[in-house]
């Protein structure tokens, strides 16, 4: 087996009792094949990358948790901890940048990425955020945090303040919008503002049918 289907064994094993969809394997697979795509433009350490996409959110709290700005710290040293013990093939050289590509990811602890990896890592992961994937997740989350679709009221906050707490549509203005000009790398962007087109139209058809005449 190569690196990333020892992996993706590994994580089958690791992840069997998550009940998060919001954070399993299919997400990790879509945030590693996003690194691949950007990679092939942008360049960076094809394994670093494949380990970081793979366990960046190894440890992830959930989105109300007062530490949630520390999952991304929580989840790289635990990284390390099992490349260590299970991954002996991958050079100590490299612990560093995973690490570092791994804390840099998150939205929520609001970190600059420095290494070319880190950049591609945090750009293909907000990218998950953004499209079908996107518009699926945003909502499954607000479900599972007991959140309302939209104002009945004001559903695009015409006259109030935005509440993505409250409301799962105030999410796609306070941050999904915002994603593409929040890219590291030419590709991520390009491939961002694709995505979001698509948040988009779904807005636009959106308010056609919840609009009262």
């Amino acid at each position: 087996m190569n690196l990333e289907d020892k992996i993706i064994h590994f994580l089958k094993n690791e992840l069997k009792n998550n009940v998060d969809s919001s954070h399993d394997l299919g997400h990790l697979k879509r945030v590693a094949n996003n690194c691949k795509i950007i990679c092939k433009d942008e360049g960076g350490d094809y394994d670093v990358l494949i380990i970081s996409s793979y366990f960046h959110d190894i440890v992830s709290l959930p989105k109300n948790s007062p530490e949630r700005h520390k999952s991304s710290e929580f989840a790289a040293k635990k990284t390390i901890s099992i490349v260590k013990d299970y991954f002996k093939e991958v050079p100590v050289s490299k612990y560093g940048i995973i690490e570092e590509a791994i804390v840099s990811h998150s939205y929520s602890a609001n970190i600059k990425p420095v290494s070319i990896e880190a950049k591609i890592l945090q750009d293909s992961d907000r990218i998950d955020a953004l499209g079908a994937v996107g518009l699926a997740r945003v909502f499954y989350i607000a479900g599972k945090l007991n959140q309302k679709l939209f104002d009945l009221d004001d559903p695009f906050a015409t006259h109030r303040e935005l509440d993505d707490k409250v409301y799962a549509l105030d999410h796609f203005y306070t941050k999904l919008l915002k994603l593409p000009i929040t890219m590291n790398t030419k590709k991520g962007k390009e491939i961002a503002e694709v995505q979001s087109d698509f948040l988009l139209a779904y807005i636009e058809k959106l308010k056609k049918e919840i609009e009262i005449t």
